[in-house]
């Protein structure tokens, strides 16, 4: 034990073990519900234990092993101990050997990622409840990622648990004669987590960097388990994100512009190790939205510089793209990159066209790449116009001050 405990040491620990704790306990408990309190509880007793007794040699173990006791007093409590004990006995590891908790068990996140996408569940289930469980979203932090209301997707995550109760959902890796059914919904659930790290739609903070190495944790699993043209895509384009997260914002945690970046503090071993995923996905094949996308951001971390970007490339990409995966988003950023390629005109009446759809007339970056298309094209009222319209739907605050810093410029 070590003598002292650390202000925001909790914290700290929280980050860096819960999710595989609570994966273990699930594995342990055979329950979500009673994982999840068993979690809680752990860390309560930490809270209670730590700042007296020490922080424990191996916070994982100790956390998992008080979680598991606390479940075991807990179903005593509830008059469910023969039936729940004997469940427990079945897969409980052998408590008088120290080692047993000692290491993390690989594939307990890896089980949970499946049994979180099971087929018996509908897709917005399983995403929902791996975002939840494996990746630590909150409920309001989903719902912000599907643009629906927060008691939907809390109505949902209760639901494919009872499920996964009802039916009995084996907790386990499927065999390899399955794994290309259930790798599509186990990609989506990584890339939305990713995506939260890098764009939080919420708050102080432009990035979050524990969802960011979650998710690439994830993705490597993954990638190891199947040698999947989409899987390399998506570890490499997650990959060139995090290479650039120290240059997306200013020490003040301002937001910093692909085109202003200091590149020479992007990661340039992450660019090369996804370059070289995003060669064996292409040589895999058939690649699709997140190999695609992946080429593209290898792109823009290709080029030395902004004026030497690519962008009759990145624009045949997203054309690909589009094919693959249709949507309002990639026909928007095509839009923005025909503006870099053929002119800020070319551009703007690309990015008109997209919002002439209807689908994007509430989307801040939406509006954003409008008003810089006018700016670029002097067009000082109506770019001036379109940043008010942006800030008056963006979310999060570095955004948020880089539209009001735009907004004075042109003032």
């Amino acid at each position: 034990m070590s003598a002292t405990v650390s202000p925001g040491l909790l914290d700290a620990v929280w980050r860096a073990h819960s999710r595989r704790v609570l994966a273990t306990l699930i594995r342990l408990l055979g329950d979500f519900d009673a994982a999840e309190e068993a979690l809680n509880d752990a860390f309560t007793a930490a809270a209670d234990q730590w700042p007296r007794d020490g922080v424990p040699a191996n916070p994982y173990a100790w956390l998992v092993s008080t979680g598991r006791f606390k479940a075991i007093d807990r179903f005593r409590r509830r008059a469910r101990l023969d039936s729940a004990l004997s469940g427990l006995r079945a897969v409980e590891p052998d408590m008088s050997d120290p080692h047993e908790l000692a290491q993390p068990i690989p594939d307990d996140e890896l089980r949970l990622i499946f049994i979180c996408c099971h087929p018996a569940l509908g897709a917005d289930a399983r995403i929902a409840l791996t975002l939840r469980e494996v990746g630590g979203l909150t409920t309001e932090e989903i719902a912000r990622a599907y643009l629906v209301p927060a008691p939907t997707i809390a109505q949902r995550i209760v639901r494919a648990k009872a499920r996964i109760r009802d039916e009995a959902i084996p907790y386990e890796v499927p065999d390899l004669a399955e794994l290309p059914d259930r790798i599509e919904s186990v990609l989506q659930v990584i890339y939305l987590i990713s995506s939260e790290a890098y764009a939080a739609t919420a708050g102080a903070n432009l990035t979050r960097s524990d969802l960011a190495l979650e998710a690439i944790r994830l993705g490597r699993l993954v990638v190891a388990l199947l040698d999947d043209a989409e899987a390399l895509g998506l570890l490499a384009l997650m990959l060139l994100h995090e290479a650039r997260r120290a240059a997306r914002t200013t020490p003040q945690g301002d937001l910093v512009l692909l085109a202003d970046q200091d590149r020479s503090v992007w990661d340039q071993t992450m660019i090369n190790e996804a370059a070289t995923l995003v060669s064996r996905a292409f040589a895999a094949g058939p690649v699709g939205p997140y190999a695609l996308q992946a080429a593209i951001a290898a792109a823009h971390a290709g080029a030395p510089s902004p004026g030497q970007t690519d962008w009759s490339r990145i624009v045949a990409l997203y054309d690909l793209l589009l094919v693959a995966h249709p949507s309002p988003v990639v026909r928007l950023n095509r839009a923005v990159a025909v503006g870099m390629r053929d002119g800020p005109a070319a551009g703007l009446a690309a990015i008109q066209a997209v919002l002439e759809e209807g689908s994007l007339r509430d989307y801040h970056l939406a509006h954003a790449a409008v008003a810089d298309m006018h700016r670029r094209l002097g067009h000082t009222d109506k770019a001036r116009e379109a940043y008010v319209r942006a800030l008056g739907l963006a979310r999060q605050d570095p955004e948020r001050r880089f539209l009001q810093s735009r907004i004075a410029d042109l003032s």
